[in-house]
């Protein structure tokens, strides 16, 4: 089937017969949803998916904004489950867009008929655990209703987008549109006065590309941010090969390594610890390399205040190094956070679209925007006329779109009591008064701290053959124990504490959202330790999970005053 039938056929399936009851319900069908009816497939567990987009692909089905595209290397941005995957598929550049990724996900899917137990454009309005059965009642927004034995979100931890926070937005008379839910129609910008607000990843990624095709372009900048370039260009043939000729090894190193990904330019050693002649030798290094090298070529550029304001230092003189305009060049460099705290973005021509005559710099923090206006946007300076605005703002990070499931458990405590202090979870996969609801990539996991597609596929494995084993053991119930909860938490902030990633006001932090409680979301220990933990657990009986079977109850679920003991 070609791809451009594809969204048909998946709008063909929204309406088909939905079961009463099933094994597993699957919510999410991203890379983590897919990979998951895969492997419950395999296990002769029954499966069944809801998705609130019309096709696959998750993250790259909805962020179609122009420029979007991974900022992890492709050939490590992809399943290692199926070699036969990687033998029917060749990348065409080292960092794939959005389409080719979207396109990836389709031939996965292809290849293993992984369509064929979700319901599409149908979104999940509530789970609720029924005690007395040990079942989750799953609802959703068609009025299907649906019993499991396990429930397992795969809802992604950038899928739910802020929703724009500016006065005025309903008295606006032109276009506007978010960056994380782009139009799937083509959005006309040829000879538009366009704005972006928001210079996070989607705005770095995408000003480029606007500027290009905008009659004139206005980016109005708050906070701004560190941004390396990515070097894009054709897959290199050796490191094709390389992976080629033993995939499975490949991945397998790649998941013992701190992001997921082979650390090719790191020195191992502190930054001060060499001289700043070959300290900048290897800055450059990591600079003409890119990916993320340069916040990782030294082992202490996120830990040490010296090392990490060497590294800031190098990038601010890059900035000027390329914008031509010195008080452009100021306006853009950040100065209120460490290095690489705020997620690092990865480029293709930011700072040197700056120099274009059609491109204007606002900062709002010198000038704020007071409201939008029925013709674009007025800060405390002016007014601007804008066509279009375009709000790249961000998300709910990681916790968003789980509350957003209305999940209930036991007691009727809901997650959103649960977590009203800081969210906790033990080890990002389980969560403590929720007996078989199992999270991919939950809080306290390496998250978005690692390469996406290796934290999936062990996620998405450890739950598998997690049920496995109380299938084979006669077991019907594990959840997380809330001592053992609590015990990660305190691990995992105080990890975070050791480093410079507290200092920043961050969406790691769930600072982006206004009443959401600040706690450091992910694991920061790298995701080659986070796997050997989690294999220790595993080994000593799932040390810090409770299985039971029959009629055994589960503890009590802490309550919101309890659980903050732990939080941070």
């Amino acid at each position: 089937m070609a791809h451009s039938d594809l969204a048909s056929a998946d709008r063909d399936r929204t309406d088909r017969a939905v079961p009463p009851s099933v094994d597993v319900v699957v919510v999410g069908a991203g890379f983590a949803g897919l990979y998951a009816h895969y492997r419950f497939r395999e296990l002769g567990l029954t499966a069944f998916g809801f998705e609130a987009a019309p096709e696959i692909g998750g993250t790259w089905f909805w962020n179609r904004y122009p420029g979007a595209r991974c900022d992890v290397e492709s050939l490590d941005y992809a399943y290692s489950f199926a070699p036969e995957v990687l033998d029917g598929w060749r990348w065409s550049e080292r960092f794939a867009t959005q389409p080719e990724i979207l396109q990836y996900a389709n031939h996965v899917a292809d290849r293993f008929d992984l369509r064929r137990e979700i319901a599409f454009e149908t979104r999940v309005t509530s789970a609720d655990l029924d005690e007395s059965a040990n079942e989750w009642l799953v609802r959703t927004d068609r009025g299907d209703t649906v019993r499991c034995r396990y429930l397992m979100t795969a809802v992604g931890s950038l899928s739910l987008p802020k929703p724009p926070e500016i006065d005025g937005l309903d008295d606006y008379r032109g276009r506007w549109v978010q960056t994380g839910a782009w139009p799937r129609e083509p959005v006309d910008v040829a000879g538009k006065r366009v704005a972006v607000i928001g210079t996070g990843s989607s705005g770095i990624q995408s000003i480029p590309i606007l500027a290009e095709q905008a009659a004139h372009l206005t980016v109005f900048q708050r906070t701004p941010n560190f941004s390396v370039p990515a070097h894009n260009g054709p897959v290199d043939p050796a490191y094709e090969a390389e992976v080629r000729a033993d995939h499975a090894a490949h991945h397998k190193r790649n998941r013992r390594t701190k992001g997921g990904v082979p650390s090719r330019i790191n020195t191992g050693l502190p930054a001060m610890s060499v001289s700043e002649e070959e300290r900048r030798a290897r800055f450059e290094e990591a600079w003409g390399f890119g990916t993320f090298s340069l916040q990782s070529v030294f082992s202490d550029i996120s830990s040490n205040p010296d090392s990490n304001a060497a590294a800031a230092a190098f990038v601010h003189e890059k900035i000027r190094s390329v914008v031509k305009d010195p008080a452009t060049a100021e306006t853009l460099m950040p100065k209120s956070f460490p290095f690489g705290t705020k997620r690092l973005c990865l480029d293709t021509g930011y700072y040197a679209t700056f120099n274009r005559d059609n491109v204007d710099l606002v900062d709002i923090r010198e000038t704020p925007i007071e409201r939008i206006t029925a013709d674009g946007i007025r800060t405390t300076e002016q007014e601007y006329p804008f066509d279009l605005i375009v709000f790249a703002t961000g998300f709910d990070a990681v916790t968003g779109p789980l509350l957003a499931l209305n999940i209930t458990g036991v007691n009727g405590v809901t997650l959103r009591e649960a977590w009203a202090d800081g969210p906790q979870s033990y080890l990002g996969l389980m969560i403590a008064g929720f007996p078989n609801l199992f999270t991919v990539n939950g809080p306290s996991s390496p998250s978005v701290l690692a390469n996406m597609l290796q934290t999936i596929e062990h996620h998405v494995d450890w739950i598998a053959d997690t049920i496995d084993h109380l299938e084979k053991n006669g077991l019907t119930r594990i959840e997380a124990d809330a001592d053992a909860q609590v015990a990660w938490a305190h691990e995992v902030a105080n990890m975070a504490e050791k480093t410079l990633y507290t200092k920043a006001n961050s969406w790691y932090m769930g600072a982006n959202v206004p009443g959401k409680p600040r706690v450091f979301l992910m694991y920061i220990g790298g995701l080659d330790r986070y796997v050997e933990r989690v294999e220790s657990i595993v080994a000593d009986d799932y040390a810090g999970f409770t299985l039971s079977a029959g009629g055994d109850r589960m503890p009590a679920v802490r309550t919101p005053a309890t659980a903050a003991a732990g939080a941070h």
